[in-house]
């Protein structure tokens, strides 16, 4: 069974154009080069052909996946997030109680992380850790070094 992800219009859209980059661009370059592989005769002792045999492996295995994600996703409307807690795509504002210094992110699908952009997974341990908590609250997130704590400054949408 596949679970359900939330996007932004603008991460769904992005999440196509590398589905239909993948199947309209890589697929066919990978079918030439195992063709070129192919005419060079033997294919028993011809690693090129092999490693070709190999790379279309693993893109068709990441356009499965792929579509299985698109097939999956659900577009959030983000005019009507809840900002009296934390969701997925709540922009939080948010105060590290050890050492003061304040932070903006957005809580996102996984394929939508982008850390330089303040775009942080739902499902990593900060992003699970701050879930459902409401402003003015401290999350105590368990990192692999140890307890983080975190006072909510602020949710928006």
């Amino acid at each position: 069974m596949s679970e359900v992800s939330y996007y932004s219009e603008e991460g769904f859209k992005k999440l196509k154009q590398e589905l239909e980059f993948l199947e309209q661009t890589e697929r066919p370059r990978v079918s030439n080069e195992i063709a070129e592989a192919r005419d060079k005769g033997d294919l028993s002792e011809n690693a090129e052909y092999h490693a070709a045999k190999e790379e279309q492996s693993l893109l068709e295995l990441k356009i499965a996946k792929l579509k299985n994600v698109v097939a999956n996703a659900r577009i959030l409307d983000e005019s009507q997030i809840d900002t009296s807690k934390i969701l997925i795509h709540s922009k939080v504002k948010l105060k590290n109680i050890a050492n003061g210094m304040e932070f903006n992110y957005t809580l996102v699908a996984d394929s939508e992380t982008d850390i330089r952009q303040g775009k942080l997974s739902v499902n990593s341990p900060i992003g699970k850790g701050l879930l459902g908590h409401k402003q003015g609250e401290i999350a105590e997130i368990q990192a692999p070094n140890g307890v983080m704590k975190f006072e909510i400054v602020e949710i928006s949408r």
